[in-house]
């Protein structure tokens, strides 16, 4: 499984507990799914080179994509199985953290005004100052999401950023910043909060979907380049 379709499950597969499911074959012996619970079906995407020998038109990749599905059950359905702990940093000390990997980043960030966007002209992400947010995490999710444009620039991943407000190309864009930010929160141990303009971007994104269904790989790859090229600017731990 890539890391992009693998992150994409596990969200879908999480609880209202938020703890991850299990496959039946996970479940440690003695535990056992509670009578009248259901399992969910998960999906995992692979890619596979096609033969050397296909027919391919000119230029265009030899690859194929094939789904193999499989049933999970969340933890909260099964009795007698208490998942392993995981210790969890106090939210400072995470909000901490996710400040010294954004100044690493080394994109330009001015505070002021009341609006977050980046500026293609300038090179700068802008966000509006601390105390016009509601909370940290709140702040931080948003000045994930310019920064995942930022690595729009010619310099960093070179995406086209032309495309107009309410435009597929902008939608597409979009999509891609918010997936890169929520990889990021993830690994970061912060929530992803909701922004105000998210139902206009997903109007616009359902339209994208409708037209190519196929669109969400093309924006969770692009975003899982963004998340990999925003922790190749952190310290890599010794091989």
């Amino acid at each position: 499984m890539s890391r992009v379709r693998g992150k994409l499950a596990c969200t879908v597969l999480r609880g209202a507990d938020g703890r991850k499911a299990v496959r039946l074959p996970d479940v440690e012996l003695g535990a056992q799914v509670r009578k009248g619970e259901r399992a969910t079906l998960g999906v995992v995407w692979k890619t596979i080179n096609a033969a050397d020998g296909d027919d391919e038109a000119e230029g265009q990749p030899k690859s194929r994509m094939f789904a193999r599905g499989f049933y999970v059950f969340n933890v909260a359905q099964v009795d007698g199985y208490a998942p392993p702990e995981t210790p969890i940093l106090p939210e400072g000390a995470r909000i901490a953290h996710a400040e010294e990997f954004v100044a690493r980043l080394g994109i330009p960030i001015e505070r002021g005004g009341d609006q977050a966007y980046y500026r293609p002209s300038t090179d700068t992400v802008h966000m509006p100052h601390f105390e016009r947010f509601i909370d940290a995490p709140s702040e931080m999710s948003t000045r994930l999401h310019e920064c995942a444009h930022a690595t729009a620039a010619p310099h960093r991943l070179d995406r086209d950023l032309s495309g107009l407000f309410g435009s597929a190309a902008y939608a597409m864009e979009e999509c891609i910043a918010d997936l890169a930010a929520s990889f990021v929160l993830a690994d970061l141990g912060i929530a992803h909060s909701p922004r105000p303009d998210h139902a206009a971007y997903l109007s616009s994104w359902l339209k994208v979907l409708k037209d190519e269904p196929r669109a969400i790989f093309t924006a969770a790859s692009k975003a899982q380049a963004v998340a990999d090229w925003m922790a190749g600017r952190q310290p890599q731990p010794p091989p």
